[in-house]
């Protein structure tokens, strides 16, 4: 079973436009997240309309999974949730999208959240076993939460992208008591017997950690 997108080196794939990425305005960003992602709900990957009340993080928009690339489940009842796993796409938001929704390719992520304005994508329901970490193990016990983007370019890894990111783990961390640390927020070359290199050395974890706790605190 592999992670939720083929991940290769990387080269040759195209690159964003050249954004500015203002670390001193994280704040800022965490603070409008929640107003940007209910505002996107309303876009798409294909221009569809707003989201069903079946998403579990506020805001975000339905673009499901394929029911053959995850499996149904009760959780936390059935199995309790301990981490979340971060994953970067190496595919465009688009295309990422139509991976997790054709049948043959079984594989998703709970979640998918764009770069250029930190969009979030809900693909597989929380109760629900998205089959992204590449051990059924983790895959019982965790939400995926993959990133448009290539581990080998910072440029993918926007502001937004990051203060969207973080206040979506914050929540479902608050949402399965999961400890805010880097022992249960994990990247996907850190599931055991993983294959996959993401999120990549371009990730930056403290930034990210602190972002996640800077929104839990304002929850």
């Amino acid at each position: 079973m592999t992670g939720p997108i083929r991940h290769s080196d990387g080269n040759g794939q195209p690159s964003p436009s050249r954004r500015t990425v203002l670390r001193g305005a994280a704040a800022v960003t965490l603070a409008t997240a929640a107003t940007t992602a209910a505002g996107a709900g309303t876009a798409s990957a294909a221009g569809a309309g707003p989201s069903p009340a079946v998403v579990d993080h506020p805001g975000a928009q339905w673009l499901p999974a394929d029911p053959a690339n995850y499996r149904t489940a009760r959780r936390p009842r059935s199995h309790p949730i301990d981490y979340v796993v971060v994953h970067v796409t190496q595919e465009h938001f688009d295309d990422a999208v139509a991976v997790f929704q054709n049948p043959g390719r079984r594989t998703s992520a709970h979640y998918l959240v764009r770069s250029a304005d930190g969009h979030i994508g809900q693909c597989v329901r929380e109760k629900d076993i998205a089959w992204h970490a590449g051990d059924p193990g983790y895959d019982d016990h965790s939400i995926g939460i993959t990133h448009e983007g290539w581990v080998n370019s910072t440029a993918w890894f926007t502001e937004e992208m990051y203060a969207s990111s973080a206040a979506l783990t914050a929540a479902v961390c608050a949402r399965h008591a999961i400890p805010l640390d880097r022992t249960h927020i994990l990247g996907h070359h850190e599931v055991s017997s993983a294959t996959h290199t993401d999120p990549g050395a371009n990730w930056d974890w403290d930034h990210y950690l602190e972002l996640v706790r800077m929104a839990r605190t304002k929850r």
